[in-house]
């Protein structure tokens, strides 16, 4: 990934965008009445559109293909599996489902970051240096 604070803001924004926005149309379409099972399933494969379109029209002209594919596309689909199985079992509000896939979206690209620091064998100091 691109060590420069344009990529990293939009890495940042890309996948807080994209989780967010999956995961409240995870929040708006499925309910109690859904077993968990097929919703976390179903959840997953609608947020996989929403990553890619939003990818594809949005992010993708900007910040590069692959950085924004394969994180993006982890972040929206962990989103939107964790909204669509929770809201088969709990009442959480909107805005509860949405803060849940915005953090989940900021772990996952700091996952990314890391795991692409490992694999280009750059290590990182105990002051967050590498």
């Amino acid at each position: 990934m691109k060590d420069n604070h344009y990529f990293i803001a939009g890495d940042i924004l890309s996948n807080s965008v994209i989780a967010v926005i999956s995961g409240l149309v995870c929040h708006w379409v499925f309910g109690p009445g859904w077993p968990m099972f097929p919703a976390m399933i179903l959840g997953m494969l609608l947020a996989m559109i929403i990553s890619t379109i939003l990818g594809l029209a949005v992010f993708m002209r900007y910040f590069g293909a692959m950085e924004i594919m394969v994180p993006t596309m982890t972040s929206a689909m962990l989103a939107g599996m964790f909204v669509a199985m929770s809201r088969t079992m709990t009442t959480l509000e909107t805005v509860d489902h949405a803060l849940i896939s915005l953090i989940i979206g900021l772990l996952v690209m700091v996952i990314v970051w890391l795991v692409n620091l490992q694999l280009q064998g750059e290590q990182i100091d105990n002051r967050g240096e590498h």
